[in-house]
């Protein structure tokens, strides 16, 4: 059993920057990937990042390249997600997820385990 807690929302104005984090307690399943994903109101929760905690393999969604960059500290059992040049778009719910089977890291299905989701909410 793999528990996870995020923390870092909040409300930021165009440009800024946030810093969440997603601290995992359990069961850590070095070789697959801790993803971040992000649902906004009235739509389908999409991908936004993710790595492998072993290797520190990373992978981006297009529209967050080059904004946002995802680490892991092993020692701390905790993953980030450093976002920079928020836009209004960026506003969402973001929740971590841990994977414990072979999956695609883009895919929400193929993960096992979830956060409650903190808040991101970025002005105009």
């Amino acid at each position: 059993q793999v528990q996870l807690v995020e923390s870092g929302g909040g409300l930021v104005q165009a440009g800024g920057s946030l810093r969440l984090s997603c601290a995992a307690s359990g069961r850590i399943f070095s070789n697959r990937f801790m993803g971040w994903f992000r649902q906004a109101p009235g739509k389908e929760r999409e991908f936004v990042a993710a790595i492998i905690w072993g290797s520190g393999s990373t992978a981006y969604t297009d529209s967050v390249k080059d904004r946002f960059t995802v680490s892991r500290d092993n020692a701390k059992n905790t993953v980030y997600l450093q976002m920079n040049s928020l836009k209004p778009e960026d506003t969402a719910v973001y929740y971590c997820a841990a994977m414990a089977r072979s999956g695609n890291y883009y895919d929400a299905g193929a993960y096992d385990y979830w956060g409650q989701g903190t808040q991101v909410t970025v002005s105009s």
